[in-house]
């Protein structure tokens, strides 16, 4: 049964302040909701703002008769806030929808003009490919080398200080050095150097070494603090068993932090994938420099939001992969799957 909420006239506007929950424990928010968002909302989107505006005017009825409850207070509150939340959103959807109809259509046929994209999304679509399979192979050694720097890193005693500090140089300068000058140093240096292995590498090859160079060094931080977080007496356990200290880490340490850090490798993957884009600026005839190509001869833009959907086709299911692994992850924690 509903509690009722007393003595509307405590608040100095004449609302309602809860200090009381219904029987499912819910408490009322601190006042009757306004009636503006309602009422906007009603105008705006009529579907979510009429019951809205019903919930609040049933409310300030029952508030005038003395008798409110808890539960018609959240309702009311609820609805309002979402009422308010579908109106925003009404708003800025139908202002996109007037830019892009503007000056006759002319952002419609700059960016989305069908005819164009139907003739350049095969070619982008092939070429797109190699963005991928660049980006496969940069992420299985990104995440050898990340690995191999964390645990570098994380060596103890003083006989490897002279290693975790040349790990910490390598990251400190890999992070602080923009990409794209890591990319273009790497992609054209290596090449020039006369060296045989390195002259006879490929654009491709060349691509790779510089996003495992550039994304090892963030990946490794993101390792060593996935393994300073598992406590330490697990590492002592495993000395105290036998194992030595990169036994004990392959066996006992490493599996965790890689297990804890999925997520966020997903969401690196994701931008390693992404930047493999900067490779064009080494000549490699990826999705990004097919669409250039594409807009210059057809004198239009639409090639580029052809291979902009290329990138969300692979991105968004990842994203929602990454967010289905943290709540699973989540509830593993609490026990509840």
């Amino acid at each position: 049964m509903n509690q009722t909420i007393g003595d509307p006239a405590r608040s100095p506007d004449g609302l309602l302040v809860a200090d009381r929950a219904d029987a499912g424990g819910d408490k009322a928010p601190r006042g009757v909701p306004s009636m503006i968002p309602p009422i906007v909302a009603t105008v705006v989107f009529p579907p979510v703002g009429l019951v809205s505006l019903v919930s609040a005017i049933g409310y300030r009825r029952s508030v005038r008769e003395g008798n409110p409850s808890v539960t018609q207070a959240v309702r009311a509150r609820d609805w309002a806030t979402y009422a308010f939340g579908a109106a925003l959103t009404t708003l800025i959807v139908a202002g996109i929808a007037a830019f892009l109809l503007l000056n006759d259509h002319a952002v419609l046929r700059a960016y989305f003009d069908l005819d164009s994209l139907k003739k350049s999304l095969p070619d982008i679509a092939g070429a797109f490919v190699d963005n991928l399979t660049i980006s496969i192979i940069a992420e299985v050694g990104i995440i050898v080398w990340a690995l191999i720097l964390a645990v570098g890193r994380s060596m103890p005693g003083r006989a490897y200080a002279p290693i975790r500090l040349l790990v910490v140089g390598y990251i400190d300068l890999f992070r602080a050095l923009p990409g794209l000058l890591t990319i273009l140093l790497i992609g054209f240096g290596l090449p020039a150097t006369g060296i045989d292995f390195f002259a006879s590498m490929s654009l491709y090859q060349t691509g790779a070494i510089a996003l495992v160079v550039v994304y090892g060094a963030y990946v490794a931080e993101i390792f060593r603090g996935a393994m300073d977080a598992i406590p330490s007496g697990q590492l002592a356990a495993a000395r105290s068993l036998g194992f030595g200290y990169f036994g004990a880490m392959r066996h006992i340490i490493l599996p965790q932090a890689i297990r804890s850090t999925l997520p966020s490798l997903l969401n690196w993957y994701i931008s390693v994938l992404k930047d493999t884009s900067l490779l064009s600026v080494l000549g490699l005839v990826e999705g990004l420099t097919t669409a250039r190509i594409q807009v210059t001869f057809i004198s239009n833009l639409t090639p580029l939001v052809g291979v902009s959907l290329c990138f969300l086709v692979v991105t968004l299911p990842l994203s929602r992969l990454t967010d289905y692994i943290i709540v699973r992850s989540a509830r593993k924690r609490q026990g509840k799957a």
